[in-house]
């Protein structure tokens, strides 16, 4: 398969409707990487752990996003990960807690599969790079949405409408709120998440609206994101190195004085977000989500939260 045929297939997203359709996806770029498909791989100036991948001249020579090869699978390891990465799924979804060995998996399978798709629309013309980054975003939010509906968790995209009422509880009008995603269990509202493939021009608002959330509804809702990477191409061919997105100074600023989310998870997390002491009670990898957040939904509620209406409802495999 061509990089063109890769890139024109990603770039449809209703070629996504199931979990196998990411698999499968993942499996051919991988043998296209694998047989001979790229121009070059160019290794990150510092970051040597990070590769940029070059296309030949039918993709106009073009370079993709760094890709971090400590999480990214390559095609020989590809069907033995997919099949532990299957069976955790299996454990979680029986309500029972996985090989603990076995964490790392998660964030490279979800990794690999997520950056092939970015990677392949990297490919298309210049022209339409905005479109690319938004539809990897839309498919990367997908994807996860995929994973925990197939947990048997509730978990849809939509608008979750909020309730204003005056000082006598009299309701006055309703706010209405998008959300990448909301969880629910037996039909109740538990945590409200922000899917991102970066922090990158997002992390106020993911701050803001657990504030005003919590303000309109005088409850502590969860409130949880979900962030692919936070790194970028930096430099000029053949130099390339890669740079930070995530705004550390405002993250702990937000944390400290405004509100604290409830979980912030990475596939690729950096390294100052596990040796600075703040960050690092509060960010997390991407297994965490799974091993630890999830179950802790399905735990009785210590008291009971507002009836809030969920709106427009668009499950993420639409």
């Amino acid at each position: 398969m061509s990089i063109i045929t890769l890139r024109e297939y990603a770039s449809d997203k209703t070629n996504f409707q199931s979990l196998r359709n990411f698999y499968e996806f993942a499996r051919k770029y991988l043998d296209f990487t694998a047989s001979d498909g790229l121009q070059a791989q160019i290794v990150a100036q510092k970051e040597n752990t990070y590769r940029f991948f070059q296309y030949k001249k039918e993709a106009d020579f073009a370079i993709t996003r760094p890709i971090n090869s400590d999480l990214y699978y390559s095609a020989d390891e590809f069907d033995d990960a997919l099949n532990s990465f299957s069976e955790i799924l299996e454990v979680l979804r029986d309500r029972s807690v996985p090989e603990d060995g076995l964490r790392p998996v998660i964030g490279k399978v979800i990794y690999t599969i997520q950056q092939s798709i970015g990677a392949s629309l990297d490919a298309l013309p210049s022209g339409k790079s905005n479109m690319a980054r938004k539809v990897n975003g839309d498919l990367f939010e997908r994807f996860i949405g995929l994973l925990v509906q197939s947990l048997d968790f509730e978990c849809i995209s939509g608008v979750v409408r909020i309730p204003v009422l005056d000082d006598s509880g009299t309701e006055l009008f309703k706010l209405s709120y998008q959300h990448d995603m909301i969880l629910a269990v037996d039909g109740n509202l538990r945590a409200i998440g922000s899917v991102k493939t970066s922090s990158k021009d997002r992390i106020d608002k993911i701050f803001i609206d657990k504030f005003l959330y919590s303000k309109l509804t005088s409850t502590e809702l969860p409130h949880i994101a979900i962030f692919l990477n936070d790194v970028q191409r930096k430099g000029t061919f053949p130099d390339y190195g890669i740079s930070g997105t995530f705004l550390s100074g405002r993250f702990k600023g937000y944390t400290v004085k405004l509100n604290p989310l409830d979980g912030v998870y990475y596939c690729d997390i950096r390294p100052n977000m596990l040796s600075d002491r703040l960050l690092s009670e509060h960010i997390g990898t991407i297994d965490r989500f799974f091993y630890n957040a999830l179950p802790e939904l399905l735990k009785p509620l210590q008291k009971s939260l507002p009836s809030i209406e969920i709106g427009e409802k668009s499950k993420p495999a639409n």
